[in-house]
């Protein structure tokens, strides 16, 4: 049984029969996750959601949606007027980061609604390479039911959704989470993933030292994502 297969296998046990909830970026994460989440379960089980900020690009988005059957089932939850009046409330309407993090858990509390209203659970889109930088917003985009994906490193990713024959772009478009108007993962990271992916496995060799120590720098800079809520033994 290939990698595949164990996922769509794992996939049907975990859901046992209910919905799949899962936000649709465009990005190959996403459009990955939700072909896997088709195969596994049909297309009447997943509940794709569009969650665009002001006029934000869903495109690519629509277009993995569509190509997976699953139009009829989409959900489109424009976000500004929650974002805003939040980042508004908090005065962080000209800080790109903050203002980026109220995005991401407005955008898990509309999931989580969702998952709420059709007995789902929601489907997480993080992969290994994101989880072991620290690179998502704690209680936003790194907050799931279920993650089927996040043993798979970034360039593991790649490979899976051309194997499977996603739309080229997906898996050669620059990664982006959205965030803020240009933003890239890899110009905000200092490194590419293909770097990033060899240091977290330690393959090391041929890789820049500088970019060595960017990659261990910044898993332990974000090394408390993964140790909290600190409690009491």
């Amino acid at each position: 049984m290939d990698n595949v297969e164990k996922i769509i296998v794992w996939l049907n046990k975990v859901y046992g029969g209910r919905s799949a909830v899962i936000a649709i970026s465009g990005g190959v994460d996403s459009a990955l996750t939700l072909t896997l989440l088709v195969r596994a379960l049909g297309r009447e089980h997943v509940v794709p959601v569009c969650l665009p900020y002001k006029d934000q690009d869903m495109y690519d988005a629509k277009k993995i949606i569509e190509w997976n059957g699953v139009t009829e089932m989409m959900l489109e939850i424009n976000i500004k007027e929650a974002v805003d009046e939040m980042a508004r409330k908090l005065d962080v309407e000209n800080e790109v980061v903050r203002k980026g993090n109220i995005m991401a858990r407005i955008r898990m509390i509309a999931l989580f609604d969702t998952a709420k209203r059709v007995g789902g659970l929601v489907c997480g889109t993080e992969n290994k390479s994101e989880h072991e930088l620290g690179y998502y917003t704690r209680f936003g985009d790194g907050a799931s039911d279920v993650e089927p994906i996040v043993h798979l490193y970034k360039t593991e990713v790649w490979e899976m959704a051309e194997k499977l024959g996603l739309p080229k772009v997906f898996y050669t478009k620059v990664p982006t989470a959205g965030l803020w108007e240009g933003q890239s993962d890899e110009e905000e990271m200092g490194f590419s993933y293909i770097d990033a992916d060899k240091v977290l496995r330690g393959e090391i060799e041929g890789v820049d030292k500088e970019i060595v120590a960017r990659v261990k720098e910044m898993v332990k800079r974000n090394g408390f994502k993964q140790e909290v809520p600190y409690t009491m033994e």
